[in-house]
């Protein structure tokens, strides 16, 4: 089987979320997901943009099991994406690529569990993004945390490129549910 190569997935699958998105149902805190939480425990989502499915239930699912939420901070290209720690109603400022992120002196904080954008995934929890390589880079730093992608089923592609530096995820949620990344054979 031939794989598409990531310029091409990635046009074909925005245009894909872009149309998805207009009627997508919201998405449900899975069983699997909620098993995770407990007071203390610190996890990362993100704001979604250009019709990425929107991690606001798993988010607040955590805030209410009393974990504390952060949000990616990014100042360029180069510089490293910080996660820093955000409570719901806080102010947020313009950051590059269209983010909404806390103020830059926000504390930093280690996430366990990082909720990830992402604009393709395959079943061994490869995950096509947007191409900054911002989570690639950020996974590489703390390989222990749990990887969960967010995305509408419609994402899911048979089999994605993959390049030394991805990292994949450890499962994805959608709005048909939870599903764990296979291991790669």
């Amino acid at each position: 089987m031939q794989v598409e190569d990531k310029a091409a997935l990635r046009a074909r699958l925005r245009s894909l979320r872009a149309d998805f998105a207009l009627t997508a149902p919201a998405l449900s805190v899975p069983r699997q997901f909620s098993s995770l939480l407990r007071p203390g425990i610190t996890v990362a989502s993100y704001l979604p943009f250009a019709q990425e499915a929107d991690p606001t239930p798993l988010a607040e699912a955590a805030y209410a099991q009393g974990a504390r939420l952060v949000l990616p901070h990014v100042t360029g290209k180069s510089a490293p994406m910080r996660m820093l720690v955000w409570r719901p109603g806080q102010p947020l400022y313009a950051g590059p690529r269209c983010l909404r992120q806390p103020h830059g002196n926000a504390d930093d904080a280690v996430p366990d569990i990082v909720l990830t954008p992402l604009l393709a995934f395959d079943r061994f929890g490869n995950r096509l993004g947007q191409g900054a390589g911002y989570y690639d880079r950020f996974f590489a730093d703390l390989p222990a945390v749990l990887r969960i992608g967010v995305a509408w089923s419609i994402q899911r592609v048979d089999q994605l490129p993959v390049d030394a530096w991805d990292i994949p995820l450890h499962a994805i949620v959608t709005e048909q549910g939870w599903i764990d990344a296979e291991p790669t054979p």
